[in-house]
Parts: structure tokens; C-alpha cells; sequence
């Protein structure tokens, strides 16, 4: 079965119970606590992808790591997908959990990368105009890149607006290159 399948089954599975049992958002915490330890320690994301370590032991260092500082719903979900020897799943388990979790809140996540920091007027002012455009709330996630020299590039779902001046002069140096003004014999 794909990564993509068994991730979203699992964290699917997740979701429901959590909700059942009123829990939802302490769950939702101890997923991104989860997320953010595996893409701050390579070590702790190759141990647990590693197939020569066994389920026991990933087990015992995912309570090691964890006990005391998430749900117990979660540590019994840990338990369970050791026992069924998914664990190198987990990264992607908690990223599906995530996007499940959004959905069902009903966020939108927008990315907005830009030369400059965005002062929280304009901040304040592109979070209401997303969030008239889908009717949802806005999760905005800013990059600073200051290779774009100015503007911005706004990404939302699989929809981008590329405004940047180093588009732009992209864009210019192409039209450059076909100039229709050089007679071609």
C-alpha cells in the first residue's frame, strides 16, 4: 500500500477518535510537536525509517521522548502503529493528520514569499482578502527570499501570483531575447 494511503488512513483513524473523545486539539498539539522533533532531529527521522531497528525499540524511544509530554491517546496511537511496524510512516502520518485536521476546520493555507518582511498592516489586510476570496480562515506562512528584489509571490492551494520584480525581469528578458523588431532573412 502506498505512503500516501496508509498515512491517511492512520491519521484518519486519529482524527475520529480524537474527536469522539473531545481531544481533538491536544492531539492536533502533540502531531505538530511530533512533526516539528522529526524535521529538527535527522537522526530521530533516519532511526525511525530505519527497518534494522526493531518496533520495540522505536517504540520505547518514542515513549522515551514523548511520555509526559503529549496525550495518552497519542502514545497508545505511537503503541499501535509499532506494533503494526509503521513507524516509518509516522513523518507522513502526522502531515496527513495535519491536512485532515485543516480541512476539517475548515483553514486554508496560504504561503506569501516576499523581499521585505510584511508589516502587520498589509499582513492584517492580504489574511481579509483571502479569507473574503474562500470564505475560510487563513493560515499564513511567510518566507522572506530577498532574491525577488520586491513584491510578492502568493501561493494558495494550487493557485500562484508571481508579482515579484524578479519576475518581472524574467518576463522582460524574454521578450528580449524574440525581438521582433530584427529582420530575420
Amino acid at each position: 500500500m502506498s505512503e500516501f494511503r496508509v498515512a491517511s488512513r492512520y491519521a484518519k483513524s486519529l482524527i475520529e477518535l480524537a474527536n469522539e473523545k473531545g481531544i481533538l486539539e491536544e492531539v492536533h498539539d502533540d502531531m505538530q510537536l511530533f512533526s516539528k522533533v522529526v524535521s529538527q532531529n535527522r537522526d530521530f527521522q533516519l532511526l525511525l525509517q530505519n527497518p534494522i531497528v526493531k518496533p520495540d525499540k522505536k517504540l520505547a524511544i518514542l515513549n522515551g521522548v514523548f511520555k509526559g509530554k503529549v496525550q495518552e491517546l497519542t502514545l497508545a496511537f505511537f503503541s499501535i502503529v509499532a506494533r503494526k511496524q509503521r513507524e516509518s510512516h509516522l513523518e507522513f502520518i502526522a502531515a496527513s493528520f495535519e491536512e485532515q485536521y485543516n480541512t476539517i476546520k475548515g483553514i486554508v493555507k496560504a504561503q506569501v514569499t516576499s523581499a521585505l518582511p510584511l508589516t502587520a498592516n498589509l499582513r492584517e489586510q492580504l489574511v481579509g482578502k483571502l479569507a473574503a476570496e474562500y470564505g475560510q480562515k487563513i493560515q499564513l506562512l511567510e518566507i522572506i527570499d530577498p532574491s525577488l528584489i520586491g513584491g510578492f509571490v502568493l501561493k494558495v492551494g494550487d493557485k500562484q501570483i508571481d508579482s515579484s520584480v524578479k519576475n518581472s525581469l524574467r518576463k522582460l528578458r524574454n521578450e528580449f531575447k524574440d525581438n521582433p523588431y530584427i529582420n530575420k532573412l
